[in-house]
């Protein structure tokens, strides 16, 4: 069984924001429940190779997709997920290496077959159902924000609701960093630095099979798997910096 899909140090950041499991029963207890950290394998798994939930491998994993898949949902459905985002950029602050002064915001479009809450006719797919992805990067391209919306929502919507996803950074004294200090979009957007910034981070998002056709029927599921890919994310930064 290989650590390398759960490796320590993403482990470490991820265990103290899990939900405590339900006391197991005195009298039929039943199956020893699948370790936490099988069940974040399998889920990771199923992110990097986009299988379908009962193809990922046990002997592998040391879980079954099925319980994966219930760890996934019970572990958005608690938030984790954008709390480990939280301290995944606190980290970085302290150590220099988030710079807020210039972001870039955009959205990419993917699709998704399966039609389902946050879906739409895409207008660069021939109107067949899909989603967007709403990301906010700094000028180094670490993601600050992600949201997800139906295909046929303009950016412009998801502006606003976008940067008031970005959590109240800390990892330095006094207030905790919430705002950029310029946003480039849109129209304005025309910088081909900051545009090849976020273009750069939606590949590392799609480096992720899973990402880059929505099979999730639950938006808050596929929601979660793009929030723990860009968790991801910010911890190769740290790893690269250092």
């Amino acid at each position: 069984m290989s650590d390398d899909l759960v490796p320590d140090d993403l482990w470490e950041r991820v265990a103290p924001l899990l939900p405590p499991r339900p006391p197991r029963r005195h009298r039929y207890p039943g199956r020893l429940p699948a370790d936490d950290r099988a069940a974040l394998r399998g889920i990771v798994y199923v992110l990097r190779k986009n299988v379908s939930w009962r193809d990922v491998p046990a002997e592998r994993t040391g879980c079954s997709g099925v319980t994966a898949w219930r760890r996934l949902r019970d572990w958005t459905e608690a938030g984790v997920w954008p709390r480990l985002h939280e301290v995944l950029l606190a980290e970085p602050r302290k150590a220099g290496l988030l710079d807020m002064d210039d972001c870039a915001i955009d959205g990419s479009h993917i699709r998704a077959p399966k039609g389902s809450p946050h879906t739409g006719p895409s207008p660069v797919d021939r109107a067949r159902p899909g989603s967007k992805h709403h990301l906010i990067v700094d000028r180094h391209g670490t993601p600050l924000a992600v949201s997800l919306t139906g295909g046929n929502r303009h950016d412009v919507t998801q502006l606003t609701p976008l940067l008031d996803l970005i959590p109240r950074i800390r990892g330095l004294r006094g207030r905790p960093r919430h705002r950029p200090g310029r946003l480039f979009a849109d129209r304005g957007y025309d910088y081909d630095k900051y545009r090849r910034v976020v273009e750069r981070t939606f590949a590392w998002l799609h480096q992720f099979k899973r990402l880059r056709i929505r099979y999730e029927i639950h938006a808050d599921l596929h929601l979660g798997m793009l929030q723990l890919a860009c968790c991801i994310i910010c911890l190769r930064r740290l790893r690269t910096s250092f």
